[in-house]
Formats: C-alpha cells, structure tokens, sequence
C-alpha cells in the first residue's frame, strides 16, 4: 500500500513540473506580437545607381522589406520597417559620395632585337634603364603616350598606336587608410585590326581580330611609375611593354 502511494506522489510531482513547461513553452502559444507597418522610401541618389546601390540595401532587408526600380537610374524605392529603413538610408548616405577622379600616363614602348634607328626611347628615364638589366631587347622605342582620365571604381579605355591599333582599358579602386592610399587597378590591353579579306569577298563591312596582350591586376602608389607587363608582337623578335603610372586628382 505505502509503496502505490509513493509511486502516486511521485507521478503527481512530476506531472507539476512538466506541465507547467508546456503552458509556459512560447512555442505553444499564439504570437499576437504586432508589426509595424511597413514604410515606403523613395531615395534619390547622388552618385551611384539604383541597380549598383540595390546590392548593398539587400543586405538590410527584412523578410518582408524589398527594393523597386525608380523612374530612372538615380532614384530607387526602399520598402521595409522603418527602423530598417534608418539604417539603409544611414549606409546609403556613408556610401554615395563623390568617387576619387584619377589622372593616369599610359606609355607603350616597343623592344626589338635589332638596334633600330631614332635613338632609345625616353634615355634618361630609370625604367628604361632597369629594363636593359632585365629583358634582352637590344632598343627601346616609344609608340605612343596618352593620358586617360578615370573616376573611381568606373571602366575607361582610350585607343594608342600610330593606327589606334591597340586599345587599353582600365578600372580603378582607390584604397585608403588613415596613413596612406593605394590605387588598386584592373588593366587590359588588346590589339584590334581588320582582317584581310579575300579577293573574291563582297561583304564591304570589314571584319575585325582581337588579340589580348596583357591583362592583369595591380596596386601602385600615387604618382608612382611601373612596368604593367610585357607582350611579344607576332612571334618576332619584338616586345611591347606596357608602362603607367597615375595620381588622385584633388
């Protein structure tokens, strides 16, 4: 008898305690919790556009937030909680402002194998000097310079040689600290000539070859001047070798 009414009152005390768990549990009871209304922002922009900025604002969203397409590229429409949208429109005004503008000197010199007539190019300049220590060319000629403008983080491309045969490209990113500021740069330079037609064509659109000759990414110093690379030109005994150098336009 003792021994059923221990094994009761054991049964009672722990049906005291789990029950109460289960009325207690959240995840038991209904959520009556209410949202705020969801606000509606229509942000117009200074600098970028609303399909580059969308990718920052998303990484702000609620489940129940979403970005829209304004009537053009410098406006976009935020919908989402409204103290979301503080902190996007906070992130958005830390982020659009005015890129860097950035100046660059393109050169392009052509080495050879053979001492060609007209001189060194550019004697004096101390990387003219170091690349005789380094490659084999026997003479240096200058084929052309140009000065190419360029906003941060924004495509340029300007066309060199006597023909405007070869077309260099760049994008660059600016890179600060509180001490010092890189330029980090993606650089590509191609060749692009007419095809030769064959006597018999009638097509009188020509058709044009591409040729990449060096593409690469680097980081220089503001007014600094670096070698980018070094190409060989049709299997012969020349090199055309890509030099820039470039600064923040204040």
């Amino acid at each position: 008898m003792k021994k059923g009414i221990l094994a009761f009152l054991a049964l009672a005390f722990s049906l005291a305690i789990v029950l109460p768990a289960f009325a207690e549990d959240p995840a038991q009871e209904p959520k009556n919790v209410t949202k705020p209304p969801v606000k509606t922002e229509l942000v117009r922009l200074k600098y970028f556009s609303g399909g580059r900025m969308a990718g920052l604002i998303n990484t702000y969203l609620s489940r129940d937030g979403r970005t829209e397409p304004g009537p053009n590229e410098k406006i976009i429409v935020i919908s989402d909680y409204p103290e979301n949208i503080e902190r996007i429109l906070q992130a958005i005004r830390q982020v659009d402002v005015k890129p860097a503008d950035l100046q660059f000197t393109v050169q392009l010199i052509l080495g050879t194998d053979t001492e060609e007539k007209g001189g060194e190019a550019l004697p004096n300049d101390p990387i003219i000097k170091e690349l005789r220590n380094l490659l084999k060319y026997q003479s240096y000629s200058l084929l052309d310079t140009s000065l190419i403008r360029a906003m941060d983080n924004s495509d340029s491309q300007v066309r060199m040689g006597e023909k405007a045969e070869f077309e260099f490209w760049i994008r660059p990113k600016v890179i600060k600290d509180e001490k010092t500021s890189l330029i980090q740069m993606e650089v590509r330079l191609r060749r692009i000539f007419i095809a030769s037609m064959p006597p018999n064509a009638t097509s009188a659109k020509p058709e044009y070859i591409t040729t990449d000759l060096i593409g690469t990414t680097l980081n220089i110093k503001p007014g600094d001047k670096t070698v980018v690379g070094v190409s060989k030109l049709d299997g012969s005994g020349k090199g055309l070798i890509l030099i820039i150098s470039g600064k923040i336009v204040d």
